[in-house]
């Protein structure tokens, strides 16, 4: 669809040849072709000529990690070490090559520092073209020189093989080296080391001999092993058994590694080795690929896939043989089979990277563009497993993007690039206007189909060609659907999502270029409904006894296009029930049970989902030939010619099928001898006749099926006897009997009965502590010797030997024996630590601590055991624990990563004891402020509305903890002081924000900074955007206006697709508004000062006879008892009444307000005192700004202008406004709760109601201004105060604050934020409280006033839109805010000092009278 789009957009034959070329020189022959005016872009070669391998070092060795990059201009070069940059400029060990190498001089490595370990990457970049990342490379450092375990002294038979142990970890084998009498040992075929380290010879002859030791050589001094002697024995006279020294064991390698498989066997005489893969004889002779090594063993040099399987070791040396054998599992590093190829494409359209891997096991893949991880969403998805689709292109998608392959044993990368085109040029002539009548003829839940009329420009369109716009509505994001051909007026857009709004535009093009574009077209898809029914005919039938095929029809009520089946099955009598996705409608079903019955069921999906369930069908597989051979064959020789066998079937399950009856093979021991074969039925014994006398039988037994023969059991041995023996009697006593003691067992050996003319069958040995009966073993008449385990030491036991036939037991002989003490005590196993605990200390730091059960009670430890304390995280899924050694009970953990959850264990080490790990303990470090800014800042119009804008972003890379909200910076000056934008808050997490009432035709620069509950992260770099210049036309990303079919713009219109002229009628509509709005204000304003001008005289006289009259009657007295408590919003109204001048604050401007995000940032916190003083610290100070300052209150005195809300009556308390202090003052620090707290937060926002020497300046009032969006309200609390009116002055300063630390404490307990209020008498608010009788305290039951209330802590605080008064000059409504309540007793005390110093009653009477007129015409008019 990509390569359709674009051959429509540019309607010419060269952009085929560039999407069909992606290669690099395919590109730059495109390029040449592209058409006049134009100019195409050629892929920039961009690419690692070096990248880093996994690398082992040495302690104290220097290391070069390889990389290099090729690209014009040459690419900047830097490094990652797990996943964070490393700064290279103050490192004095690692510094950058000139050829972008990594350099590490003397590595270091101990056992609680470990900083050159880990994984590197090489991270390339060119200034506005891209970056791209190299592989990751491991770098493993070899641990301190330390054995396992060391050779040990042997002796070995002359032609025989031996093994001496040098076990040492996997990263120190390639610096381990033998020396034998302290000198070098040369290796080869017959003298090898395992790649364990041990030491294998092969064919030991007498210069072997000597004493052996290994030698670790990893840097600085060599660390040698215990020495072992190695004596050379000649050879034995009798016959040895087998045994094996060294088994194969299972291995896994990586493609291109070589294996061995030991096969070390002892016995007499020399055996001889073959081996066989997957039951298959394996030759060795001439082979490139497999070595036989002297001894016996394996070598696969260049491992490959095919070399995976079964390999068995088979020792025979005439007398017996032995078998053993491994499985060798082979994993490959990912390969790319197909890699992405570079890519031309325009916007809107959509386009996908192609990703195919292979490795073992199977490789994960993901995505990077331009060194940053894509995250899958809507419009980045990945496909078809790998492959990356990018939908509905915009011009910041250009860039670099690498596919990285990885699994357990390697990683890759491989990159393309996309380069977003330009639209050619219009050449001359006229072009289309809008199609006409686009409507959706028909609307589904997936997918939506248009048509439309020709353009009036070209009423037969037979040589147009359209371009169908499509986005959900409020994303940015366009994709494009083209027609199939010229002419064609419809389209369907297919892979919609359900009960989803659509934005739908049409453009016409014809050979001269893209005309206008429709009108935008709504539509919504309808909701999903209906499922499918069953699927019809489901059969089921068995094709091989592992494998059955299921077939079934579509079903018949499909309910739409049905997606794929389900089929589910499941072995009859379990509940595990299996699934697989199957596209047709059959299916063949591998790996089952054979001879057992499944049964199966079919589910239909459709887009809806899954559908309804068939019924179950049962099948039973095919029978097979046994998979187990019998079981406890056993025999019994009857006479000198005839041996009786018996038998036990195969195990349950290993039948597969019916069992018809038994196979016995046998033939005489001797080699090379011919097979007998007797078939018999399903009884479980034979009886074998015509059998030589004192002859060795050996015999096999196989299970037969009607399919065939099973495998057989071992060979297993039996000799006639030389002549007809007598077995009517029992047999005589044996004539020896020898024991031999150990600790723990017993060796007993003996000769058999004197008379050989009776029949043995064989011995019955008793034994027991002080009687041999408590046990019984019998053994075959063969055998001499058998040792009794298990037993005490140091105890007594009696045991007795008897020999046995079929008529009976004969006579016992006796023997007793002590058996020996025990001399070397167990060792106690070591208790792992327990009561783990991670304490959080900081966001990269956590100390962990632990107790150990084997110290004393006050764990003091006096010895030398050293804890070991691991950690790591889930994120990423394979990280690698991280390992510390420590010598107390506690642990600090350092450089971890902010807000990451890890997991602790520790365990303890004594000697060369260890125990297991300690239960796990959990902890999450600290948030960190943000450490990078967010990105992929854009900017786009809204569709309609060319005033406003949408800014959307994406999370910063570095967020280090939960993003609880964002300011956007917006200004015309790029140049600007920052305190000098505008700023709007963003609450949560959201990546999009509009912004209204822009300037048109201005350039605006954006800049946001991302926050959490640490606080604010760096600012992103600004990023410009130029409104539309008029109300109809848009910026880059915007919609036009939804006007009518038949409006047709000015000449001077724009013929951009994006959008489309604005009526001159709407623009004088709008100015003849604005102007009639501002005449209306200037005519209420001057009405009402003249009104409030009249009623001051008769007001003042009234309030001071009034006020006169009460200062005359109410005295502060210490026993009176019509003294009312104070109005505690009393003593807030006269704590704002201080003079300016008495500021702490230098500043005289007011321009540090902090912006409450969310709730929590206005909610009062608990009062602490540390908490207390905390907040008092950083408490907030300035002037009055500009904005509480009314026209009215200027000329009185810089009055405190008083702000009404719509709701309220006269006589109902008033907020007063304040400024919100901005965020950019560095000597403040957002704090939450630091504003609503009432005894932490008081920030002296106080102003002198009396001209005294002491003006605001015009300049302060212009740099007062600030800008505040997305406030929160405050709600009210109900405060108690009591009616009180004027009194006295002159009480004495201690009852005073006596009544004040009552009051104050009662404000606090509650929480109560407090503001200017305006009080329902105009002399209540300026009366000095009167002081409560001594000892007497504060009734609350006293009559209240309600004033500001506030929800609790738990109620949710909403948000409201607020003033916005910034360098752009936006009018916005009055910011509602919360303002400090009263400081401490001591603080008030002063206060009111000063207070009393400064003010007389009348004069405050004189004033609130006049101000009470005021307030009620204003509110009679706000309410009329």
């Amino acid at each position: 669809m990509a390569a359709r789009g674009a051959r429509r957009l540019l309607g010419s034959l060269w952009i085929a040849l560039l999407l069909g070329q992606p290669d690099l020189a395919g590109a730059a022959r495109s390029s040449s072709q592209s058409p006049a005016g134009s100019t195409v872009r050629t892929f920039t070669p961009f690419y690692f000529l070096v990248e880093p391998v996994d690398t082992l070092s040495v302690r104290g060795a220097f290391i070069i990690l390889n990389c290099s990059a090729y690209c014009e201009p040459s690419p900047k070069i830097e490094w990652k070490k797990d996943g964070t940059f490393l700064n290279l400029v103050s490192d004095d060990r690692r510094q950058l090559l000139p050829d972008g190498s990594l350099l590490i001089n003397s590595v270091v490595h101990s056992k609680h520092n470990k900083p050159d370990e880990g994984y590197y990457q090489c991270v390339a970049t060119v200034e506005s073209l891209g970056t791209i990342v190299s592989r990751t490379a491991k770098l493993t450092v070899a641990g301190l020189p330390r054995f396992t375990s060391q050779p040990e002294s042997a002796s070995v038979y002359r032609g025989n093989s031996v093994i001496l142990n040098c076990e040492v970890n996997a990263d120190l084998v390639p610096f381990v080296r033998w020396e034998q009498d302290r000198q070098p040992l040369f290796l080869d075929d017959r003298v090898f080391t395992l790649p364990s380290g041990a030491l294998i010879i092969s064919n030991v002859a007498d210069g072997d001999g000597g004493l052996y030791r290994c030698v670790i050589e990893s840097g600085g001094s060599p660390k040698y092993s215990d020495e072992a002697e190695l004596k050379v024995l000649p050879d034995p006279e009798v016959p040895l058994n087998l045994v094996f020294l060294r088994q194969p064991s299972p291995l896994t390698k990586v493609t291109g590694q070589s294996a061995v498989f030991p096969c070390v066997t002892a016995g007499f005489p020399t055996p001889v080795v073959r081996w066989m893969k997957n039951e298959e004889e394996l030759t060795t002779e001439g082979s490139e690929k497999f070595l036989l090594l002297a001894g016996g063993s394996l070598e696969i040099s260049d491992v490959t896939e095919d070399d995976a399987g079964t390999y068995a070791c088979i020792v025979d040396n005439g007398n017996e043989t032995i078998e053993a054998q491994a499985e060798l599992a082979v994993q490959a590093p990912p390969e790319f089979l197909k890699q992405p190829a570079n890519i031309y494409a325009h916007e809107s359209m959509d386009i996908v990277f192609e990703c195919e891997v292979t490795g073992k096991p199977t490789p994960t893949v993901k995505w990077i563009k331009n060194g940053d991880m894509v995250i899958p969403s809507d419009y980045f998805k990945i496909v078809k497993e790998h492959n990356l689709q990018v939908l509905g292109l915009v011009k910041s998608d250009e860039g670099f993007y690498q596919c990285i392959a990885e699994n357990d044993v390697g990683n890759a990368q491989a990159g393309a690039q996309l380069i977003i085109l330009e639209h050619a040029p219009a050449t001359t002539g006229p072009l289309p206007s809008a199609p006409r009548d686009v409507v959706a003829s028909l609307v589904s839940t997936r997918f939506i189909k248009l048509t439309w009329r020709t353009p009036a420009s070209d009423p037969h369109g037979d040589n147009l060609t359209y371009m169908v716009f499509y986005t959900k509505e409020g994303i940015n994001r366009e994709r494009v659907e083209n027609t199939s051909r010229p002419g064609e007026m419809q389209v369907t857009i297919q892979n919609l999502m359900p009960e989803t709004v659509y934005v739908f535009r049409v453009v016409a093009q014809n050979k001269h270029g893209p005309g206008e574009s429709s009108v935008p077209l709504k539509v919504a898809t309808q909701p999903e409904v209906q499922l499918p029914g069953p699927a019809p005919n489901i059969r089921a039938y068995a094709n091989s006894p592992i494998s059955i095929t299921v077939t079934w029809d579509t079903p018949l009520s499909g309910n739409g296009e049905i997606q794929n089946y389900k089929l589910y099955y499941m072995e009859k009598g379990t509940d595990n029930e299996q699934d697989v996705d199957v596209g047709g409608h059959s299916y063949t079903i591998s790996g089952l049970k054979k001879y057992t019955e499944y049964s199966f069921r079919v589910v239909a999906y459709n887009k809806h989902g899954p559908g309804v369930s068939t019924q179950d069908v049962v099948v039973q597989t095919l029978s097979d030939v046994p998979s187990a051979a019998p079981q406890n064959l056993s025999m019994e020789v009857r006479n000198s010619k005839s041996i009786m066998i018996h038998w036990q079937p195969p195990p349950a399950g290993t039948h597969n099928g019916q069992i018809t009856g038994y196979k016995i093979r046998y033939r005489k021991a001797s080699r090379k001898s011919e097979v007998s074969e007797s078939i018999g039925g399903t009884q479980l014994f034979q009886l074998i006749e015509g059998l030589e006398r004192g002859t060795e039988y050996s015999f096999r037994v196989a299970a037969l099926t009607s399919n065939g023969t099973g495998p057989a059991t071992d060979w297993i041995s039996a000799e006639t006897f030389e002549s007809d023996l007598d077995e009517t009697r029992v047999p005589e006593v044996p004539s020896s009997l020898h024991v031999r003691p150990l600790v723990t067992s017993i060796v007993v050996s003996w000769t058999p009965p004197e008379n050989q003319n009776i029949v043995v069958r064989g011995y019955a040995i008793g034994y027991g502590i002080g009687s041999p009966h408590a046990q019984t073993i019998k053994v075959d008449y063969k055998q001499r010797y058998y040792t009794i385990e298990n037993l005490d030491p140091s105890s007594h036991y009696v045991i007795t030997l008897k020999a046995f036939n079929n008529v009976g037991e004969g006579i016992p002989l006796y023997e007793s024996a002590v058996t020996r003490p025990h001399t070397v005590p167990d060792p106690s196993p070591m208790m792992p630590p327990v009561g783990v605990q991670a304490s959080i200390l900081s966001h990269d730091t956590i100390r962990i601590t632990w107790a150990d059960n084997s110290l004393p009670k006050n764990q003091k430890i006096t010895d030398a055991r050293y804890y070991t304390v691991r950690w790591k995280t889930n994120i990423p899924a394979n990280t690698k624990y991280k390992t510390a050694n420590t010598t107390t009970l506690s642990y600090l953990v350092t450089s971890l990563k902010p807000n990451t959850l890890y997991e602790f264990s520790v365990m303890v080490t004594k000697g060369r004891r260890s125990s297991t790990w300690s239960m796990t303990a959990h902890g999450t470090t600290f948030e960190l402020v943000p450490t990078s800014p967010p990105k992929d800042v854009t900017v786009v119009s809204k569709e309609g509305k060319p005033r406003t804008i949408i800014v959307n972003w994406q999370p910063p890379s570095e967020a280090n903890g939960k993003i609880t909200g964002y300011i956007i910076y917006y200004s015309t000056d790029v140049n600007a002081e920052i305190h000098d934008w505008v700023i709007e808050p963003v609450v949560g997490n959201r990546l999009t924000h509009q912004i209204q009432e822009l300037t048109l035709d201005t350039p605006y620069y954006f800049k946001i900074q991302a926050r959490n509950s640490k606080g604010m992260g760096p600012m992103s770099e600004a990023v410009q955007f130029r409104t539309p210049k008029a109300l109809g036309s848009a910026g880059k990303g915007s919609r036009p206006l939804d006007i009518g079919p038949d409006y047709k713009p000015p000449m001077s219109g724009s013929n951009s697709p994006h959008g489309s002229p604005t009526s001159p009628l709407d623009s004088n509509m709008l100015l003849v508004i604005i102007v009639s709005v501002g005449v209306i204000t200037i005519v209420i304003v001057v009405i009402v000062a003249v009104f409030c001008t009249r009623r001051t005289t008769s007001h003042q006289k009234k309030k001071r006879a009034a006020c006169k009259s009460v200062n005359g009657s109410h005295k502060y007295k210490g026993n009176s008892k019509d003294v009312k408590p104070p109005d505690l919003w009393i003593h807030h109204e006269r704590l704002e009444l201080k003079p300016i001048d008495k500021s702490p604050d230098p500043n005289p401007i007011m321009t540090d307000t902090p912006i409450p995000r969310n709730s929590q940032d206005i909610t009062p916190i608990d009062n602490s005192m540390d908490s207390n003083i905390h907040q008092r610290r950083n408490s907030y100070r300035g002037h009055e700004s500009e904005d509480s300052m009314s026209t009215l209150a200027g000329r009185r005195g810089m009055r405190p202008k008083m702000m009404m809300p719509f709701d309220s009556q006269p006589p109902q308390p008033v907020i007063s406004a304040h400024p919100i202090h901005s965020l950019d003052n560095p000597h403040h620090h957002f704090h939450s709760g630091s504003l609503a707290s009432p005894t932490r937060s008081y920030l002296h926002h106080q102003v002198n109601p009396w001209p005294i020497g002491t003006s605001m300046s015009h300049s302060d009032r212009a740099n007062s201004t600030e800008s505040v969006r997305n406030t929160p309200s405050t709600d009210t609390m109900q405060a108690s105060s009591s009616q009180t009116c004027c009194a006295d002055h002159q009480e004495p300063e201690s009852a005073t604050a006596s009544y004040l630390a009552n009051a104050q404490e009662e404000d606090s307990g509650q929480s109560l934020p407090t503001a200017h209020v305006r009080p329902s008498h105009p002399l209540k608010s300026f009366a000095v409280p009167a002081v409560p009788p001594t000892g007497s305290t504060y009734d609350p039951a006293l009559p209240s006033t309600p004033l500001l209330t506030q929800q609790a802590s738990n109620h949710p605080v909403h948000s409201v839109k607020t003033a916005s008064i910034g360098t752009l000059g936006r009018t916005r409504p009055p910011v509602p805010v919360v303002v400090p309540s009263a400081p401490d007793v001591q603080e008030t005390t002063r206060m009111l000092e000063d207070s009393e110093s400064n003010y007389e009653p009348d004069e405050l009477t004189k004033e609130m009278a006049h101000l009470e007129g005021l307030m009620k015409d204003l509110n009679a008019i706000t309410t009329a």
